[in-house]
């Protein structure tokens, strides 16, 4: 193949040794020979002539399909995680992660690394992350790990030569271009605790197209069950645990006001189990892994037409579906209130659910995508790629165990919440020429169109039901009963219409509780077109210095145009060191989720429902509230490091700092809305509500909206070490330590930041992740045998409590992974371990803060993992 033979090359096996991945393995043939290796190869960050990572201006990590094969996690997300110590997934319990899971990379969200499959742009989810920065970005678990001939991860900004959202760095998925042969791999496991059984079968055959050509098809089936590490919900405003010590001040509470009554219903039907929990277990408020099942399928494909030149193309289709919970609704709140029926008596939802209720969302995720392309070479020496790329991800919301409300004793408990569509298509040009002199120029331009769809949801999800107003039967007028109220009265109605109390005035939530449906006036689509144009330039300037510089024009149709560039370079000031940097600037572009996306849900502050409402930027309502339109995120990034060996042993130090200037968040707590005339700027809100038309505005506790909010800084510094060991008949052992230091600050005024984000939350900006994390992996192989060891370490972290002070620090973490190996023949292998194997967990936070709550100990999205130890085993076959 044309590309496949433009980018082999032979080094020496010092050269090969220089840079191995955080947990890479050096093959024991190459510790043990003297000849020449083949070395990795890069493509990432190196347009033009292709470049090894050891030459590298930046610093890129490469991990081969051996690499990943050899990590026991089967989801990309986990197996990157394992491999670079900067990036990190959240072990997400609650949310929208429960469908696709946010990650970070150098600390920084998942929408400011730029995700490529084939060193192509990959599509942006449909989920906008509605904590915090609201990102959107590609579900790299869409991905099967067993189509991946490698990984390359970029750890510099790279807007300039890749475009909007390369701020923290890139990751690059590189497709198997195998066209015969396959493998098979099983793998099975289940925690300590007896929970979250998992099967994971993952499968790849590689064809023949014509005499040349090639396509590879892997597939990948997952079932994981649920999870729950939690205590009963029990906290001192409801307790349900007769057991737990805080169930004397929830009693003593209790005996004091009739408004937290524990009923005899409720607790027989607790004690019994209820139904009306869900799939939940025996916990009214279940925390934990959610249960999940998906197919993936992706495909790779090559056909030379010529010896220059080439048709590919590539694509998957994908199907998950997951669930998650929200707060449990306990029986005491005023939704349970009771309501006049048209025959006078009385119905609460205490007789449907006499345990309270807790929302399960069920999220269908379903992803596809197709690129084509044709690139070669020409006669004059020019290389041209012309691409199309089109992607799609659609996520489809079912809301179960719950109520509308206003429907009274008519509402139903499930409802279809509507979907969220992202679709991308792109038209690219890529070209680079090699000048007499060794200069490369690579050039090129692309056309984006990008647009974001909110389908509406069933009509019962968000109308209003027959008791979304007060006495919807007639039966008042005023204090006194109207001939309708008589007469249910004279049939034994206790109504009295001079109660202000009375049923016959209760007001219903509208909407399915937790999340009210997607109505037609927020079922809309957001648009937008980009242009870029780049230019980069790079050449040996002499035998040991390398220098590389690019350029970017980008137009969008919603803000503008801006320009990008990056300069980079390696200085070999020996055989065995040298220096390398870059300095340049980056840009995100707002995405259209953020600019489009409409979201009502139903919060639970003191335990009342309220409405919380999120509008577009540009919507009238945001508007009426003070927000202005989003401007792309701009970062400036410098990284200066080295690369040294001593001896066997490679080293490489990089540090880095990221200035990002307007960076995008939800102004969360900064926007309550009060119906109190004497509340202020909340009230102002409420009217604003009104005047632009929002439905049920007296519901509304909250309305948010994305804005331009900060400016931060992030500076840390990633470490590599890696050394093989050679014990002649005892084996090879190859040994690599990783480690990454982030620390996020901001740059704005504190004034500026508390528009946004409360002091607790600043305090949790800055410290509630842990900024130091290492990895030290062995791996010990003698004959068909091998031995995997691994020492994950997570540093120390801060919670704060309101106002911003210190409320609890959590220690370090380090967790131990062991598995062993066998290769029984040429074509069949097995493997068996323990992830965590000495079973540790983070600490358990404290319940006085909105970090962990009713049952939840260990936070609603935290990067440690806090399930405890996993047993596995794996069969795989190779033909």
């Amino acid at each position: 193949m044309f590309r496949r033979n433009k980018i082999s090359r032979f080094l020496s096996p010092s050269i090969a040794l220089a840079f191995i991945a955080p947990t890479g393995l050096i093959p024991a043939a190459m510790a043990q020979q003297g000849i020449e290796e083949l070395e990795e190869i890069i493509v990432t960050g190196a347009r033009g002539r292709p470049r090894t990572v050891s030459d590298s201006p930046v610093p890129i990590d490469v991990f081969s399909a051996e690499d990943i094969s050899q990590i026991s996690l089967t989801d990309t997300n986990d197996i990157l995680q394992t491999l670079v110590p900067s990036f990190n997934v959240s072990k997400t319990n609650f949310s929208g992660g429960a469908y696709i899971r946010p990650a970070t990379l150098r600390g920084l969200q998942s929408d400011k690394t730029l995700v490529l499959v084939n060193s192509k742009r990959r599509h942006r989810s449909a989920l906008v992350d509605l904590d915090g920065a609201g990102a959107q970005a590609a579900d790299m678990a869409t991905i099967p790990s067993i189509a991946l001939a490698n990984i390359e991860v970029l750890r510099d900004g790279a807007a300039a030569q890749y475009g909007s959202d390369a701020i923290a760095g890139v990751i690059n998925f590189i497709l198997k271009e195998n066209r015969e042969g396959g493998s098979i791999t099983v793998d099975m496991g289940e925690y300590g605790e007896g929970d979250g059984q998992s099967v994971n079968v993952q499968g790849n055959i590689g064809l023949p197209l014509g005499d040349d050509g090639f396509l590879s098809i892997s597939g990948e089936y997952t079932d994981v069950e649920r999870t729950i590490r939690a205590e009963e919900y029990c906290e001192t405003w409801w307790c349900a645990d007769r057991n737990n010590p805080k169930y004397q001040i929830f009693n003593a509470r209790n005996n004091s006001s009739s408004a937290y009554e524990e009923t005899a219903l409720f607790r027989t039907a607790y004690e019994s189990g209820a139904p009306t929990f869900g799939d939940t277990g025996r916990y009214s408020q279940p925390w934990g892994q959610p249960a999940s099942e998906s197919l993936r399928m992706f495909f790779n494909a090559g056909l030379d037409l010529s010896e220059t030149s080439e048709l590919y193309a590539f694509g998957n289709w994908s199907d998950s579906e997951s669930n998650a919970n929200f707060f449990h609704r306990r029986p005491v709140i005023g939704l349970f209130k009771e309501s006049r029926l048209a025959d006078g008596s009385t119905y609460s939802p205490r007789q449907l659910f006499p345990a309270g209720f807790t929302p399960q969302l069920f999220g269908d995720v379903e992803d596809r995508s197709l690129v084509a392309g044709w690139r070669g070479e020409w006669a004059t020496g020019l290389t041209y790629d012309f691409s199309f790329r089109n992607g799609e991800s659609e996520i489809e919301y079912n809301l179960f165990n719950t109520l509308n409300a206003s429907m009274g004793i008519e509402s139903p408990t499930q409802f279809h919440l509507g979907n969220l569509v992202n679709e991308e298509t792109q038209y690219q040009a890529d070209f680079t020429y090699e000048t007499d002199s060794g200069a490369v120029l690579a050039f090129g331009a692309s056309f984006l169109d990008e647009e974001y769809n909110i389908l509406g949801g069933e009509p019962n999800s968000h109308q209003a039901g027959t008791y979304g107003v007060a006495d919807p039967h007639g039966f008042c007028a005023g204090d006194v009963a109207t001939a309708a109220g008589a007469a249910v009265i004279s049939n034994g109605s206790s109504l009295n219409c001079a109660d202000s109390s009375d049923p016959v005035y209760y007001v219903g939530q509208v909407g399915a509780n937790g999340f009210p449906g997607f109505p037609p006036e927020f079922s809309k689509s957001y648009g937008r077109k980009g242009t870029s144009i780049y230019a980069d330039l790079s050449q040996d300037v002499t035998d040991t210095l390398f220098v590389q510089g690019a350029v970017r024009a980008e137009d969008y149709d919603d803000f503008g145009s801006e320009v990008t560039w990056k300069l980079a370079a390696i200085l070999n000031l020996t055989d065995n060191f040298a220096i390398r940097g870059s300095l340049g600037t980056s840009l995100r572009a707002p995405s259209p989720g953020q600019q489009g996306t409409t979201n009502i849900s139903v919060r639970l502050p003191n335990g009342v429902p309220q409405l919380r409402g999120l509008f577009p930027a540009d919507s009238a309502v945001a508007k009426a509230i003070g927000a202005q339109p989003l401007k792309p995120e701009m970062a400036d990034n410098i990284t200066l490091g080295f690369t040294a060996d001593i001896g066997n042993v490679n080293v490489t130090v990089d540090l880095y700092s990221i200035d990002i200037t307007d960076r995008v968040f939800i102004n969360e707590d900064a926007n309550s809305v009060s119906t109190d005339s004497s509340a202020g700027a909340a009230y102002d809100r409420y009217l604003a509500l009104v005047a632009t038309g929002v439905n049920n505005a007296e519901q509304y506790g909250q309305v948010n909206y994305f804005g331009n909010a900060f400016d931060t800084t992030t500076k840390g510094v990633d470490v590599v070490a890696t050394a093989p060991f050679n014990w002649g008949s005892g084996g090879v052992t190859n040994l690599s330590i990783a480690m990454n230091y982030t620390k996020n600050d901001f740059d704005s005024p504190v004034s500026q930041v508390s528009t946004f984000l409360t002091g607790e939350e600043q305090a949790d900006f800055v410290n509630l992740r842990p900024k130091f994390r290492g990895i030290a992996t062995a791996r010990h192989e003698v004959d068909r045998l091998a031995v995997i060891g691994r020492l994950s370490y997570y540093g120390d972290y801060e919670k704060a409590t309101t106002g911003g002070k210190l409320h609890q620090e959590f220690g370090g973490v380090l967790y131990t992974d062991l598995e062993l190996q066998y290769q029984l023949n040429d074509t069949v292998g097995l493997s068996g371990g323990a992830r965590n194997l000495l079973d540790e967990y983070p600490d358990v936070g404290k319940t006085e803060t909105s970090f962990v709550c009713c049952g939840n100990l260990y936070g609603f999205q935290n990067n440690l993992d806090w399930q405890g130890r996993y047993f596995y085993a794996r069969a795989s076959m190779s033909f």
